[in-house]
């Protein structure tokens, strides 16, 4: 088998799915790639048996056939190979054979009927959504979700199809991220939680841009395409809890602030907070928000105060400010509201004052426990 194809544009092939290679792996195949040749097309696969990546690309060949070749070495030379056509010669042992304007190299392939096969698709429910609709809940969502091995559920993010859109959920029990699409048309009503790995590689292949991308699932499996590429990963059997049961009906006191100025001072003043629990007191009197943190152990004190709009009786709460300065990235506005009831209950943050009338941003977080 023979076939010629860009060095950089396979190089940019290749990076766009060597992510979801596992260098830990106890089988050797998985640190290859799958080429199969076919109709001058070259499709490039790779897997870690939870996730699968295939891209698409055009290449010059007369002939059909498949190999593995070993993903590290072939990405490694390609790096240092510059804009060229490159000739692939592969015999019937699997020696691969690339030669390049000004050079030639070696590299021993597999027999790919060692690869393992593609989930099927049986069974499949599928809609289509916005590319930028997909980043947005993949940024907005995956911040928030638990890296606790024994919960499962809560490792990856809850997908809920309806009548009003499509939902999705991110929880690691100390905060909980809700983002609403309703501009999303799904004629089943369903549910799934996908991994973290396969949406953080689904992020780096799709653009952010109105152009639609085809997601489907089945009870196992989720399948994402978008142009020339597809992602297929294994969904999380697992039950979420109900999230709607934490969500406060109602949280009386209102607080607006300017989000960077809030933003920025956290960062200042957890600058001195204890560092196992980043621990940030809010205290809020008329229209002066102050932020206070402390560390005892090592004698540090911070403390800033600025303006904001409350209503409300004054209250005095606090949080982890890394998990604050993480949420409030996820609102784009210039302002921010805080909904909150007692220092013991969860205060919930939106943006205010935004214009998507398809888009809606609920964010809760856990309050702290006061230093005496």
């Amino acid at each position: 088998m023979k076939f010629i194809v860009s060095s950089t544009q396979l190089l940019k092939h290749l990076q766009q799915i060597s992510g979801v290679l596992n260098t830990n792996t106890v089988l050797p195949i998985l640190l290859d790639f799958l080429f199969e040749i076919e109709d001058n097309q070259l499709t490039i696969v790779g897997t870690d048996l939870e996730t699968v990546i295939r891209v698409k690309m055009p290449v010059e060949s007369q002939e059909s056939g498949n190999l593995c070749i070993p993903a590290r070495i072939l990405i490694d030379s390609l790096k240092n190979i510059p804009e060229q056509p490159l000739t692939f010669n592969i015999d019937n042992s699997f020696a691969v054979e690339i030669t390049s304007d000004t050079g030639k190299y070696k590299v021993m392939g597999e027999n790919p009927e060692n690869f393992p096969k593609d989930p099927v698709t049986n069974d499949s429910v599928t809609f289509t959504m916005p590319a930028s609709a997909m980043q947005m809940v993949i940024n907005k969502c995956l911040f928030a979700t638990s890296s606790d091995n024994l919960r499962p559920a809560m490792s990856g993010v809850y997908f809920e199809l309806n009548e009003n859109g499509l939902t999705t959920v991110a929880t690691d029990a100390h905060r909980l991220v809700r983002l609403t699409r309703k501009d999303i048309d799904s004629k089943e009503k369903s549910s799934f939680i996908v991994p973290k790995k396969p949406l953080t590689l689904i992020k780096t292949m799709i653009p952010v841009s109105d152009e639609q991308i085809k997601v489907g699932f089945n009870d196992k499996h989720l399948f994402v395409t978008y142009e020339d590429a597809e992602v297929i990963c294994r969904l999380i059997d697992a039950r979420f809890p109900d999230y709607k049961v934490v969500i406060p009906p109602d949280n009386p006191y209102k607080l607006i602030v300017n989000k960077n100025d809030f933003q920025n001072a956290l960062r200042r003043v957890s600058v001195f907070s204890n560092k196992s629990t980043y621990q940030v007191a809010l205290s809020i009197h008329g229209s002066e928000l102050q932020l206070e943190s402390q560390d005892i152990d090592l004698s540090f004190e911070g403390s800033e105060r600025m303006a904001c709009q409350y209503d409300g009786e004054d209250l005095q709460i606090a949080f982890n400010a890394k998990f604050l300065i993480e949420m409030l990235s996820a609102a784009e506005s210039d302002e921010i509201v805080m909904e909150l009831s007692t220092p013991t209950k969860p205060g919930i943050i939106k943006p205010s004052g935004t214009t998507n009338n398809d888009e809606d941003l609920l964010m809760l977080v856990m309050p702290l426990m006061l230093n005496a």
